[in-house]
């Protein structure tokens, strides 16, 4: 996914993908005019279906995907009885650091308007324009949450016809209990079912990198049409957009991990990021959380002295299962669409997307681009244009190397918890041997 067979970077295409189509778009915007015949002619034939063939191949991929990354992630818990309180203590760390980092996203993002301030007539002109090639999956997305419903709708009566009429949430559910079950029992055959999921996972990540590696003309095609439409105003948002969600995700990073370690690891955080320095620095360099498991692992038994079973459950569930700085980078955008298009999110709402994004924590892949899917799908469970993810692409790399460090120190600031009062139980065998 990082690469072509040219070899050149992925992300470098995106970005040129991303100049293209803007700077294109602002040169039809000021000096040739979005009304023109042969613009509207290759907006609506040539750069509109092409944007949106990316768009909908994300979504085809979104449930089989999701699915199989949460039931796994869930499933490598390991035998719950064996683990004991291990096992809960980094389920409930993972809830907790996803659902303090989304709650500081949507804070962030209500807070500072990023979003806010685009032309209505602009953006209803967008909304009508690209409405036709997600209509089939919006129609079906939910328009509201009623608190008293609110978590009776979360249980789907029949699943098969939740994932028909593209009810994610009840979806996700689902598997999430489905995860726990194969937790709970152990079989020959339960066994073989998780070999027949991480298949089917290792299937969809590769059909989503052959998607990825459609996304610098996706880009070029969606940035054209936004940028003919909104002009410089765009650039603004953006800006803003980017603003936000690394300031966020700085919070995130320098405040609730430090006191995190320091109250519930008894550790000093100054120590701590001085001995996780070299996982931060491979994960903001590859974007990629299995890629940076090995260096975490070393780090985790080498320079923090964890003991090596703990660190090798939290480390390697976590690589999937905790992807905290993602949850809140799916937040922020979720929102930062909301205000850009005109909508208004109730609370209702707005805990919907806090819920689905802790939930999506768990079940994004540890890659690349891992977490487009799950925004896409967030968009239309809460009726925001599936379009708008089109903003975000061209600055995705840069903001994907930001949550990936964020989720790597995640993953070490938990097991640097966990282990606190752990060491004599996980190193007595070994002390036997």
């Amino acid at each position: 996914m990082d690469t072509t067979k040219k070899g050149i970077p992925l992300h470098v295409l995106m970005l040129l993908g991303f100049l293209i189509g803007l700077g294109a778009g602002l040169y039809v915007n000021l000096y040739v005019g979005a009304e023109t015949p042969w613009v509207q002619w290759v907006t609506t034939n040539v750069t509109g279906p092409l944007g949106q063939i990316f768009l909908r191949l994300l979504f085809m991929l979104v449930l089989p995907l999701l699915f199989s990354a949460l039931v796994i992630g869930v499933a490598e818990m390991g035998d719950l009885r064996s683990l004991g309180r291990v096992g809960w203590k980094t389920l409930a760390m993972t809830i907790v650091f996803s659902a303090v980092a989304v709650a500081i996203g949507l804070g962030m993002v209500n807070w500072l308007q990023p979003g806010d301030g685009v032309d209505p007539v602009l953006a209803q002109r967008l909304l009508s324009e690209g409405a036709a090639g997600a209509q089939s999956i919006i129609e079906n997305a939910p328009q509201g949450v009623q608190a008293g419903q609110f978590f009776l709708d979360l249980i789907p009566s029949n699943v098969v016809a939740a994932a028909a009429d593209n009810k994610v949430l009840q979806f996700m559910v689902f598997a999430l209990l489905f995860g726990i079950g194969l937790v709970m029992v152990r079989s020959p055959a339960t066994d073989q079912l998780l070999v027949v999921l991480n298949g089917v996972f290792e299937v969809m990540m590769k059909l989503i990198g052959l998607v990825i590696r459609l996304a610098p003309i996706a880009i070029a095609c969606l940035m054209f049409n936004l940028a003919a439409l909104f002009g410089w105003d765009l650039l603004a948002r953006l800006a803003a957009f980017v603003g936000v969600a690394v300031a966020a995700m700085a919070l995130h990073m320098f405040i609730v991990y430090p006191l995190a370690v320091w109250v519930l690891g008894g550790r000093s955080p100054i120590a701590f990021f001085g001995q996780v320095r070299e996982p931060m620095v491979v994960a903001f360099t590859t974007a990629s959380s299995n890629a940076t498991l090995p260096v975490a692992l070393r780090a985790a038994e080498s320079e923090l002295n964890l003991p090596r079973k703990i660190a090798r459950f939290v480390l390697t569930v976590g690589a999937t299962a905790n992807q905290n700085g993602t949850a809140l980078f799916e937040g922020v955008t979720v929102l930062f669409l909301a205000q850009f298009f005109g909508i208004e999110l109730s609370i209702g709402q707005q805990v919907m997307v806090m819920f689905v994004c802790i939930l999506g924590g768990i079940g994004t892949a540890g890659v690349p681009a891992g977490s487009l899917p799950v925004v896409a799908m967030i968009l239309v469970m809460v009726g925001i244009p599936a379009e708008g993810i089109g903003l975000i692409l061209g600055v995705d790399r840069f903001l994907d190397m930001c949550r990936t460090t964020l989720n790597v120190t995640g993953d070490l600031a938990i097991a640097t918890i966990v282990s606190r009062g752990e060491r004599d139980v996980a190193d007595a065998p070994a002390a036997r041997a």
